[in-house]
């Protein structure tokens, strides 16, 4: 009979934990459910915008921030995120190691939920930059000077400076930034465009240079970095590149001047009008390549990579002299002759001369 009972005893026993496991379990779901139904039920973005869109509100997270910082700085730009509801979301959700910093346009009215998500994955606004091949350093610092997403740290420091505040020895800082579409966050110093374009060409500078035929006048990077440029400017059409760079290069094997306009223009500098006379050419200065053998001091623009390729990599050719077409290409010739019957027939629209 006493083992009846304590049967009895054991199965009621084994029931009434049963009933407290199944009540535990329902009072875990509930919180569960309030937790996170709060969590995308409560609007922590005000209705009144602080942009010209009509349904988004900016704020900016700083980098290295922590879940408080963050939840503050929201608090602070006028959203609801008291620091504990907001690290206690962060955690529930899983992404309190993972909110990025930046600039963020969130919907107005949005939920806590929503925010943390977004913050998560990083969809924030971006702005860009583009430095375009053959762009001079005057036309890229007005660029970047007037970029109304950039903080104007470098605006009016002279060139020297600048180079100083990139740890940079070249002796100008004319071509030495890669032309490329650079994306950043609201609010950058422009300092880090410059940092970023400038270790790009250094890199891609480099990658050239171990590829240049052993046989090339060229005697040093900087050198080929400054060619580069002058092909740049001087190419009318891609496929031209390669013969363009095989003319330089023939006639500083040959000892000859460059005759490059491009670098005339570059020395006359943000005056030009635009009209190229004969007087500039007969002005004596670094940059004349008339007058002067060899190449000029600095390069005259921002080469492409096309273009540092095409001055270690030319075509073959024993081309000495090119002149535009007219239609964007160039035709090129190895004697004196052949170039001055190309003048006359592309530059002065004379009829051949017969024969």
């Amino acid at each position: 009979m006493r083992r009846k009972i304590q049967g009895r005893s054991f199965f009621s026993q084994k029931k009434t934990w049963g009933r407290r496991l199944r009540s535990y379990l329902l009072v875990l779901i509930g919180a569960l459910v309030f937790i996170y139904g709060g969590i995308f039920l409560w609007p922590v973005v005000p209705s009144q915008t602080n942009t010209q869109e009509a349904l988004l509100y900016k704020v900016k997270i700083s980098p290295q921030s922590s879940l408080g910082s963050i939840a503050q700085q929201l608090q602070e730009q006028g959203l609801s995120t008291p620091v504990l509801p907001f690290q206690v979301s962060a955690r529930a959700l899983f992404v309190g190691s993972k909110l990025k910093p930046g600039t963020y346009l969130l919907p107005t009215g949005a939920s806590l939920g929503k925010i943390l998500l977004q913050i998560a994955r990083g969809d924030r606004v971006r702005e860009s930059i583009a430095i375009i091949p053959g762009m001079t350093i005057w036309q890229l610092r007005a660029l970047v000077d007037s970029h109304p997403a950039l903080i104007h740290q470098t605006k009016g420091i002279s060139s020297k400076a600048l180079l100083q505040s990139l740890n940079l020895t070249y002796p100008g800082d004319e071509g030495i930034f890669f032309p490329d579409t650079y994306v950043f966050d609201p609010d950058e110093p422009d300092i880090n465009i410059y940092r970023r374009a400038s270790v790009a060409m250094q890199k891609q500078l480099l990658q050239a240079w171990d590829q240049k035929d052993p046989g090339s006048p060229l005697k040093t990077p900087y050198e080929l970095l400054i060619l580069s440029s002058i092909i740049e400017k001087e190419t009318g059409r891609s496929s031209d590149r390669g013969l363009v760079a095989a003319v330089f290069l023939n006639r500083l094997n040959q000892g000859m001047k460059l005759q490059t306009d491009p670098t005339v223009i570059y020395g006359i500098g943000k005056g030009f009008d635009g009209n190229l006379r004969k007087a500039d050419l007969r002005k004596d200065s670094p940059y004349n390549t008339y007058m002067n053998k060899g190449l000029p001091p600095t390069p005259i623009a921002m080469p492409s990579k096309e273009s540092l390729m095409a001055a270690v990599r030319p075509a073959q050719s024993k081309a000495l002299y090119f002149v535009a077409k007219g239609d964007g290409t160039s035709h090129f010739s190895q004697t004196l002759g052949e170039h001055e019957s190309a003048v006359d027939r592309y530059q002065r629209k004379l009829a051949p001369k017969s024969k």
